[in-house]
C-alpha cells in the first residue's frame, strides 16, 4: 500500500486493539468508525520498519493535505510542522520511542495547503516493539485545536492588557505623588528662604521663585488631568517635545537646591534633537535623575551634572546624566537599583520611587535605562530611545 489511504478500512483495523467482550468484532469496528467519522478526530498508524504512516480520511483533512499527491515512503510529515513547534516535538516523541513516558503528546502548528498555519494535538503510543525493545508501531489521534488555542491567546491578551492597565495606573499614581512632593518640598524650602530673608530685595527674588515653581505645578497638575481625561490609559498622548528646552525647564525648578549645593548642571544636549513622548513622563525623568543627582552629591566636593546626547544614523538616542557624587555600590544593590521601595544610602528623605518610577516612565515610552557606577566617584544613567516622529 503505498498511497495514504482514504478509507475507513485503517480506521477499523485499529479498532482491533479494543477488546469489548459485550460487542462481536463487526459491531466493535462499526462503532469505532461511526465514533472516528463523527468526532473530528483523526487517526493515524505508523509502521517503522516500512517507514509508512497511513492516516484516515479525518486525519488529511485536518492535516490539510491532498492525499492523492503523496506517497507514505516519500512524505516527509516534519516539512508541516512550524520550525518553532518541532523541536518541542520531537523531545516528546524521542522520550516515549526510549520509554521514558508512557505516550507521546504533542501541541503544534502544521501547515495547510493554503499556506496558513493550525493548532493540532497529536496523541500516540506504542503498540509493537521488536525482540530489542525498538519501536516497530505507532498508533495515534490528531484533532484541530485552532479554536482553543485562539481562545486562550485571546484571554492572554486581555490578561496582558489588564495587567499593563493597571501598571499604568499605578505608575500615574507614583507620578501624582512624587512629583507634587517635590512641589511641596521647593515650597517649603522657599517659605523658609522668605522668612530668613534679610531685605526686601531677598524677598522679592524669593517671590519670583515661588511664581516659577507655581507656574510649574499648575502645568504639572494639567499635564496629569489630560493624562486621565484623554484616556491615557489605553494609549500614552505624545507631542514633539525639544529635549534641551525641556531639561532647561525642568532644571530651573531645582535652582533653591543648585544654589544651596553650589552644583553646576552643564546641559551639552543637542538642541535640535525633538522626542515625541508624554510630557508629564519627560518632566518626571529629568526631574528624578536631575534630583538624584543632587540628593548624592558627593560631601567634600562641587557636584558637577553634566547630560549629553548621542544620536546614531539609524535614529536611535542616547541620553546620559552624568554625577561625580556618592555612586552606588553595583556589586551590592545592581539587581535592585530599580525596584519599587528600594534604597541604598540610609538617607531618611528616600522612598525609593523615584528610579522605579524613572524606568517604568522610560519603559513606556518605548525606552530602555541602564545604569553604571562606582562607589564614591559617581553614577551615569545611559538612556536609550528611537526618535520615531521629527517635528512639523
Amino acid at each position: 500500500m503505498n498511497k495514504i489511504e482514504e478509507v475507513s478500512s485503517q480506521d477499523s483495523s485499529l479498532s482491533n486493539k479494543i477488546e469489548d467482550i459485550s460487542l462481536d468484532p463487526i459491531q466493535n469496528n462499526m462503532i469505532m468508525a461511526f465514533a472516528l467519522k463523527n468526532s473530528n478526530i483523526g487517526v493515524w498508524d505508523y509502521h517503522a520498519k516500512t517507514n509508512m504512516v497511513y492516516y484516515s480520511i479525518q486525519a488529511i483533512k485536518i492535516l490539510g493535505f491532498d492525499h492523492l499527491k503523496y506517497d507514505t515512503r516519500d512524505f516527509d510529515w516534519q516539512q508541516k510542522i512550524h520550525p518553532d513547534d518541532l523541536e518541542g516535538l520531537l523531545s516528546n516523541l524521542t522520550a516515549h520511542y526510549e520509554n521514558k513516558t508512557e505516550k507521546y503528546t504533542s501541541e503544534h502548528r502544521v501547515i495547510g495547503k493554503d499556506g496558513t498555519y493550525k493548532w493540532v494535538k497529536d496523541s500516540g503510543k506504542i503498540v509493537e516493539r521488536d525482540s530489542n525493545g525498538i519501536h516497530t508501531r505507532m498508533i495515534g489521534t490528531i484533532s484541530d485545536i485552532t479554536d482553543r488555542m485562539e481562545r486562550e491567546k485571546s484571554i492572554e491578551n486581555n490578561l496582558d492588557i489588564i495587567t499593563n492597565q493597571n501598571q499604568k495606573l499605578t505608575n500615574f499614581a507614583h507620578i501624582v505623588t512624587h512629583n507634587l512632593k517635590e512641589y511641596a518640598g521647593n515650597f517649603e524650602s522657599l517659605l523658609t528662604f522668605y522668612e530668613e530673608a534679610k531685605n526686601e530685595e531677598e524677598k522679592a527674588s524669593l517671590i519670583e521663585y515661588l511664581k516659577t515653581v507655581s507656574k510649574s505645578l499648575t502645568n504639572t497638575i494639567t499635564s496629569l488631568k489630560d493624562i486621565v481625561t484623554t484616556q491615557s490609559i489605553k494609549k500614552i498622548e505624545r507631542e514633539n517635545l525639544n529635549v534641551y528646552n525641556y531639561i532647561e525647564s525642568t532644571i530651573k525648578l531645582l535652582d533653591i537646591e543648585i544654589a544651596s549645593k553650589q552644583a553646576v548642571f552643564n546641559n551639552d544636549l543637542n538642541k535640535s534633537i525633538y522626542l515625541y513622548c508624554n510630557a508629564a513622563y519627560l518632566e518626571s525623568i529629568i526631574q528624578n535623575l536631575a534630583s538624584n543627582a543632587l540628593k548624592y552629591s558627593h560631601p567634600d566636593r562641587q557636584p558637577i551634572i553634566d547630560i549629553n546626547s548621542e544620536l546614531s544614523s539609524d535614529n536611535q538616542l542616547t541620553i546620559t546624566v552624568a554625577d561625580n557624587g556618592i555612586g552606588i555600590d553595583l556589586d551590592k544593590f545592581g539587581d535592585k537599583i530599580f525596584g519599587l521601595y528600594k534604597t541604598f544610602h540610609g538617607n531618611e528623605n528616600a522612598q525609593g520611587v523615584g528610579l522605579y518610577l524613572t524606568k517604568n516612565q522610560i519603559e513606556a515610552l518605548g525606552g530602555e535605562i541602564s545604569v553604571s557606577s562606582q562607589v564614591n566617584m559617581g553614577t551615569t544613567f545611559t538612556i536609550t530611545m528611537t526618535l520615531t516622529k521629527n517635528p512639523a
